[in-house]
Parts: C-alpha cells; sequence; structure tokens
C-alpha cells in the first residue's frame, strides 16, 4: 500500500477547524453511525447500486475509508486530511491506498495515480471552499468514461437536522454549506461537469420496526414525494468533445417477414463511419426472407461488407443481441427492416456517438410530423404515457422508448452485457434491455428526433394490447430495479 503524506492547506482556518472537530470524534462517529445503523444501510446499497463492484474508485473526503473498501473496488484510493482517520481507513483497510492531504490543493491531486472510473464525494462537498474550482481540478484524474458521484443532505432538511442536533437525536455536525440542487448543477457546468442523472432517497431515515426501510425503498422515490428526501445522489460525466475522432460502424438489422424491404435497406443505406458492415439477422419468416437477405448478400458482394444471420430464438431483443454479439465494429446501431426510419438518417446519430455527445442514443418519432398511417392514435396515445414513465424511471427525457433505432459504442454493450444477469432475459422487444442497461452503466443517453414514415411493405410485428400488457408489466420490473432498491 502506498500512501501519500501531504499537509492540508495552510492559512486556512475554517478547514483547520473542521479536521480539529473530525479528527477529535472519530470514535463518537462510530457510536452514532451504529445508532443510525438504517440510515447509513440505505446510503450503502445505493452507492454500491451505482458503482459496481470491481471499479477503479477514488473517494475524496474518505475518513477511515469504510465507504470505499464497500463499494469492493479493483483499485481503490481515499484522501482525506485527518491524519488520525487514515491510520484507522489503513488498519482496517489494507488492501487500499490513501492519500493525506486536502483534497483542495492540486498538489494533493498530483499525488494521486489515475485515471478512475468512478470518483465519489460522499457528504465532504458542502465542507468544501471553492466547489467548482475543486472540481475542475479532478479533471486531470478522468477518462472520457468516468463518472463523479456527489452525495448529501438535502437542504430542505437543514432545519430538521438542526433540531435533531439540539435534542440529542443527532451527533452534532461541523458547520458545512446546505447547498441546494439547482446551485449543484451550476457548479458542475462550470467545472466541465454534466449531470447525467439524480436520485433522492430516504424520506424516513430510522428503522421503525421495518417502517422506515419499506418507505425509503418503495414511496420515498416516487414522483413529488421524492423532492421530500433527505438524500440526493449526482451522477455526472466530464464534459469532452473530440471532433477528429473516427468510429467504425455495424448496423444491425432485425427481420422478420420483411422480404419486399432487404434489398431497399442496402439501395438507401448511406456510406459513414471509417469502416462499416450490415449485419441482417432473419427471423425464421414465412416468406422467404431469409433467402432474400442471402440473395442480396450475394448481389452487393464486393460493395458492402453484409452478414446474414438465422435467428435462435424469438423476439426482435433475441436477434439484436444476436447481431451485436456477431457484430466487430466500434458503433452499434439497429435499423428496424420496416424502414419507416430512414436509413439515410444514420449518420447523424453515428456522429452524436462519435463525438462524445453522447453514450447512447435514442431515436424518436414523436417530434416532427409523421406521415399518415405510420403510426395508429391509440399506439401513438400509449407511446406518450410510456415514455413518461420510462423517462422518470431511467432519470432522462425519452420521448419514444419504442422506437427500434439505438446506438451505443460496442465497448459500453459488452460491459451492459456482462451485467445483465441485474435484469435478467426480460425483453422480448430489445429497447429496453438497451435503455436499462445504459442507465444502469450511467451512461449519458440522447434523443435524436427522426422523419416517421409509413410502412411500405409488410406489417407489424406489434400487437396493441398483449405487448401494451407487457409494457406495464416491465414498468413494474424496471421499478424494483431501478427505484426500489
Amino acid at each position: 500500500m502506498n500512501v501519500a503524506q501531504l499537509p492540508p492547506q495552510p492559512g486556512n482556518p475554517r478547514k483547520q477547524q473542521l479536521r480539529d472537530e473530525l479528527e477529535s470524534s472519530l470514535d463518537e462517529q462510530e457510536r452514532w453511525r451504529r445508532i443510525n445503523a438504517a440510515y447509513h444501510d440505505d446510503d450503502l446499497k445505493f452507492m454500491r447500486f451505482l458503482i459496481p463492484p470491481g471499479k477503479r474508485v477514488l473517494e475524496l473526503g474518505c475518513g477511515t475509508g469504510d465507504l470505499l473498501a464497500a463499494l469492493a473496488p479493483s483499485y481503490g484510493v481515499g484522501v482525506d486530511f485527518g491524519p488520525k482517520a487514515l491510520a484507522r481507513a489503513r488498519a482496517r483497510h489494507p488492501k487500499l491506498d490513501f492519500v493525506l492531504g486536502d483534497v483542495e490543493d492540486p498538489a494533493t491531486l498530483k499525488a494521486v495515480e489515475g485515471p478512475f472510473d468512478y470518483i465519489v464525494i460522499a457528504d465532504t462537498i458542502g465542507m468544501f471552499e471553492d466547489i467548482d474550482g475543486t472540481l475542475g481540478l479532478v479533471h486531470q484524474l478522468c477518462a472520457p468514461t468516468t463518472r463523479i458521484v456527489i452525495s448529501y443532505y438535502s437542504h430542505l432538511w437543514e432545519p430538521v437536522l438542526k433540531t435533531a442536533e439540539a435534542l440529542g437525536l443527532r451527533r452534532k455536525q461541523p458547520k458545512i454549506n446546505f447547498i441546494a440542487t439547482t446551485d449543484f448543477h451550476n457548479l458542475m457546468d462550470l467545472a466541465d461537469f454534466e449531470v447525467i442523472s439524480q436520485e433522492q432517497r430516504q424520506l424516513l431515515p430510522q428503522h421503525w420496526l421495518g417502517l422506515g426501510p419499506f418507505i425509503n425503498r418503495f414511496i420515498a422515490p416516487l414522483p413529488g414525494i421524492r423532492k421530500l428526501c433527505l438524500r440526493t445522489y449526482l451522477v455526472g460525466r466530464p464534459v469532452r468533445m473530440f471532433p477528429d475522432r473516427a468510429y467504425s460502424a455495424s448496423v444491425i438489422i432485425p427481420c422478420r417477414n420483411e422480404r419486399g424491404n432487404v434489398e431497399n435497406a442496402i439501395r438507401r443505406m448511406p456510406r459513414f463511419g471509417s469502416a462499416q458492415e450490415i449485419v441482417f439477422v432473419e427471423g425464421n419468416s414465412s416468406d422467404d426472407t431469409f433467402a432474400e437477405c442471402e440473395r442480396v448478400r450475394e448481389a452487393y458482394k464486393g460493395q458492402w461488407d453484409i452478414t446474414v444471420l438465422k435467428q435462435d430464438g424469438r423476439g426482435k431483443g433475441d436477434a439484436v443481441r444476436k447481431g451485436f454479439a456477431a457484430a466487430k465494429h466500434d458503433v452499434l446501431m439497429i435499423l428496424d427492416a420496416d424502414l419507416t426510419m430512414p436509413p439515410e438518417t444514420l449518420p447523424k446519430y453515428h456522429a452524436v456517438i462519435e463525438s462524445g455527445k453522447a453514450d447512447f442514443v435514442n431515436g424518436t418519432r414523436l417530434i416532427y410530423p409523421m406521415e399518415d398511417e405510420a403510426m395508429r392514435p391509440l399506439n401513438f396515445i400509449a407511446n406518450r404515457c410510456f415514455a413518461y414513465l420510462f423517462s422518470y424511471l431511467v432519470n432522462t427525457r425519452l420521448t419514444d422508448t419504442l422506437c427500434g433505432t439505438k446506438v451505443l459504442l460496442r465497448k459500453d454493450y459488452e460491459v451492459l452485457a456482462q451485467e445483465r444477469s441485474y435484469f435478467g432475459n426480460f425483453d422480448p422487444f430489445g429497447d429496453f434491455d438497451l435503455i436499462f442497461g445504459a442507465a444502469k452503466q450511467n451512461l449519458k443517453i440522447i434523443e435524436t428526433p427522426i422523419h416517421y414514415k409509413a410502412r411500405t411493405f409488410g406489417e407489424t410485428q406489434i400487437s396493441r394490447f398483449r405487448d401494451g400488457w407487457l409494457l406495464l408489466k416491465m414498468v413494474w420490473f424496471a421499478y424494483r430495479k431501478l427505484k426500489a432498491i
């Protein structure tokens, strides 16, 4: 274990007082952690939901290192200005690395070896003298894929917490800054971080014979109610653009009973990316779609890199997974074989990923006017309702979750696939497996509008009522997996 020793930033009486108060109360802090075990257990459980095990994790203001250790990092570094706290951390967690110093001092962060997958600031950000300046320093420890996780007390609870201290129901705390979430958004923006997701937790931070955990799990995350919660969690990413980055592309086309659209998909396909392939995944059609895919592959050999696969299972989700597993390029793209999403717009989606504006792109058919009969009125209403529900579930505005066009990097999909066991094989459509997986991975999700066209061949594979019922079940499933944690 390597431990760097740097003194706290000199000439700051407030910070010196904070350190003295925290250092002198280590035993008392641990006693109160035992008293308020329900609160701390919930907090730790949610942090472990946000940060999967086996990642490279840096915690700024780590105290005795218990949170950092609980996250089970493959490489964990804690920074704190309290020598007594770090002495306990080293004794308890000898496999972790610790740096003694002030996180707002550039020299301290230079002593840390990065980059990291996650950088955690848990409850200490209210002690910073210069929040956006300190966040700016953190960039040197970030890769483009790094996520910063900030947890803090809601400013609405300040009078409640002060009253609890006065009544002896809570340990007396050093004076900190209670900052509104809107202000945090602004400060992160100033430091060139953007917020990907925001969650509120803990409406009743006590056990109360099991009532507290029940309310905190199922009631506190509900819309409106969650704004009253004690804890807020922000997940952000560094803002970086890559104008010169060149990515190759794999276009996956699931097709079942779409014989009349197969050749048109190739004829209308634009050239983009540093290299390009097209993967047809045929779903046991009754109209010779598979034979047509093979014919088109041979007809366009030498012009296009085309692969034809036959689906083993059933449903679009199974077809997408088979196509993604066979893809060989950087960016994975789904194009529905009905061509209601014009292939000509695919370069726009590819550019969003290539430039770094987002990690996951979802198409939306509900921004621009659509052709007559492109979507039935009942389907349109249902799409709007489900979009609201799923936007709440993944903390990102989505207007059209069922749009078939979805784009992400292959390396992100591979992580998503490795962690698919968290959700299981629940999605016959294939859309929500990707959306929920992207949300769980803390990917930056953005929507790009398309001009939705009416079908020119074949019939829709969607049943309004049967699949509508499946969607309702998925809402409940996602609530349990993403909110009621």
